[in-house]
């Protein structure tokens, strides 16, 4: 299932970026919670990944870094089958933490409402993702001359 020069886990702990892509093909930047062997992402009816999971889930996920000081360039490239699941609060608070900080205080609105609005109301739900492939590599070169 998975090509792996570095610790995976550890990596896809931080607070990076990943981009998505759907049929179609679109690819959008999205915010993700690595739990449970599965990429986790906030979405519902507002947006327009939401009705391209449910249309085709197969989706195809991208997490990496570059730091031209130091030379490290790591990449993990996913695929899989997107799923719609009910949204929860305490997953939804350990991802917005992430990106945030703990200070929900400081959080700006638009990213509160989904820890205290009514989800279902809403339509908040997760898009889950568990790799049916997963390739990590570590690309890194030395800056030394």
């Amino acid at each position: 299932m998975a090509s792996r020069d570095f610790d995976v886990d550890s990596f896809l702990q931080q607070p990076l970026t990943a981009r998505i892509a759907t049929s179609g093909p679109t690819v959008r930047p999205v915010w993700f919670l690595w739990e449970e062997g599965a990429f986790w992402n906030l979405t519902g009816p507002w947006t327009r990944l939401f009705d391209r999971v449910k249309q085709d889930p197969s989706v195809a996920l991208v997490v990496d870094e570059c730091d031209l000081a130091t030379g490290r360039v790591r990449q993990v490239i996913a695929r899989g089958r997107a799923e719609l699941v009910p949204f929860d609060v305490p997953r939804g608070r350990r991802k917005l933490t992430r990106y945030l900080g703990t200070d929900e205080s400081q959080w700006d609105e638009r990213f509160v409402h989904y820890l205290h609005d009514d989800p279902g109301e809403r339509g908040t739900m997760w898009l889950r993702m568990v790799p049916a492939s997963l390739i990590a590599q570590d690309l890194s070169y030395s800056t030394a001359l």
